[in-house]
């Protein structure tokens, strides 16, 4: 503490909360009395993911929110070749985080935004970071509906503002000073030294220093002190150590590719060893809805398009691209499996028609041994085992010549008739003529058709005297001597 008499803010860290950090105020070697209420946004809120964070509420009523800031990291453009992307399986790399070159202080009541820029150093100077106020901050009162109805000089262009910038103590210390930027006076080439006002040590503590607060051309000394409180553990938080856990980032599955070029010099956030916290940060700053508010800093107009998170964005990309990868394996597995069925299917195939020409073949062979041994030619030709295989004919063979069977000879046919001697006379005579001389016609009779063969039918020929006809032939005449 530079001074029990100037007014100094003490941040005192609670475990029981370690979202709200309680700012007491120490003056004039007074007691430590709660001024303002230093709060960070729930890191398990699903709104709250890829940003930085910090409001200043009243310690007496944490519903009255004096200002709050949020800062958003920015992300670099992978570029990569065609190569480096393939070697990845097309996911490209993750964005890596940067810290942005400003950020912004929004007051309220009345409405307000101080930019606190970074201004990087060179080789003799170290980098400080710069804002400005305006000299008059409040409406003056008036009865005119024309004067209520224009902005607040706060946000008017044309209000003078008093330039206030942040530096180092030194090179590597995290100790700040705020200073008033110093004014070139008319007629002198050389401006006015910087006015110290305000010292942030150790980031536990920042005294006000009073006696040169006079100097400083500013009506809202109020939205000052609210200002310095802000932005000394921002700039501490964000710019000395930053960190994923600070924006809460979520660590990238994939490994960060390699060095990209990139447009801001500030350093990039990176992981400090301790395990990466879930998404956490993406959008307001304070948990309860803040009080309702009358003025605004700009007119209200068309809301601009809503833009992705690059960060969001690249898990997008990467959540496509692996689903892609996913179904063209899906396919390539389908196109294999049904590969090897068509193959399975051919191969059966195959083997079926082999084991048909082989039964063709045994057939055709064993058709040709029975042939063979039977004497049997067959009507078309010799027939090959090719044809039987592919027109798979049937072979016709000519009917075999059987052997005529005997004739047997009933006893009730007639016997064949002997040679009868030369002296009996012609043979033309039939022994249905008598021996005694009856004579007959000497013309032979035609034979009847015979119907059947039966042992009871008469055979074929001319019928002789002891054949009777079975009961439906002539009456047997009585025999005539031949000699009479």
């Amino acid at each position: 503490m530079l001074d029990e008499n100037l007014p100094t803010f003490f941040f005192k860290a609670s475990t029981d909360t370690p979202l709200s950090t309680p700012i007491f105020l120490r003056q004039d070697g007074s007691d430590l009395q709660p001024e303002y209420l230093f709060r960070r946004p729930d890191t398990n809120l699903p709104a709250s993911k890829n940003c930085y964070a910090v409001a200043l509420y009243d310690s007496c009523n944490p519903e009255v929110l004096y200002a709050e800031v949020l800062v958003q990291p920015e992300w670099t453009q992978p570029t990569l070749s065609q190569a480096e992307i393939r070697a990845q399986n097309g996911i490209p790399p993750p964005p890596v985080p940067i810290v942005p070159q400003s950020f912004t202080v929004q007051l309220y009541n009345p409405d307000q935004q101080v930019l606190v820029k970074q201004i990087p150093g060179s080789w003799n100077s170290s980098a400080y970071w710069e804002f400005e106020m305006p000299q008059i901050s409040f409406r003056a009162p008036s009865a005119s509906a024309l004067d209520r109805s224009q902005s607040d000089p706060a946000v008017s262009d044309f209000t003078p503002k008093v330039a206030f910038k942040w530096k180092r103590d030194g090179k590597f210390s995290k100790d700040l000073s705020c200073f008033l930027v110093g004014q070139t006076a008319e007629g002198r080439r050389n401006k006015e030294p910087d006015i110290p006002i305000a010292m942030f040590k150790g980031g536990k503590d920042l005294t006000i220093y009073q006696p040169n607060m006079h100097r400083v051309d500013v009506e809202d000394f109020k939205g000052l002190e609210v200002v310095l409180l802000l932005s000394a553990p921002v700039i501490k938080d964000i710019f000395f150590n930053p960190s994923r856990e600070m924006f809460n980032i979520s660590s990238p599955n994939a490994n960060p590719g390699p060095s990209r070029k990139r447009n801001n010099s500030g350093p990039v956030i990176r992981e400090n060893g301790r395990t990466a916290i879930s998404p956490v940060m993406a959008g307001g700053v304070i948990t309860s809805p803040p009080p309702r508010r009358t003025s605004y800093p700009f007119p209200p107009g068309p809301s601009p398009p809503s833009t992705v998170n690059p960060r969001t964005q690249w898990g997008i990309d990467a959540e496509t691209a692996r689903l892609k990868a996913l179904v063209e394996a899906e396919e390539r597995e389908r196109q294999r499996l049904e590969s090897l069925e068509e193959q399975r299917i051919k191969k059966m195939l195959e083997e079926e028609e082999r084991e048909q020409r082989r039964r063709d073949a045994e057939i055709a062979k064993e058709t040709e041994r029975l042939r063979k041994q039977y004497g049997v030619t067959p009507v078309n030709g010799p027939v090959s085992g090719s044809v039987i295989g592919n027109s798979r004919q049937r072979i016709q063979f000519a009917p075999q010549q059987v052997p005529l069977r005997p004739t047997i000879t009933t006893p009730s046919s007639a016997p064949p008739p002997r040679p009868r001697p030369m002296s009996t006379g012609p043979s033309n005579f039939s022994m249905t003529n008598g021996w005694f001389g009856g004579s007959s016609s000497s013309q032979p009779k035609p034979p009847k058709q015979q119907q059947g063969q039966s042992p009871y039918l008469q055979a074929p020929g001319n019928g002789t005297a002891s054949s009777s006809g079975f009961f439906g032939g002539k009456k047997m005449q009585k025999k005539r001597s031949v000699f009479f």
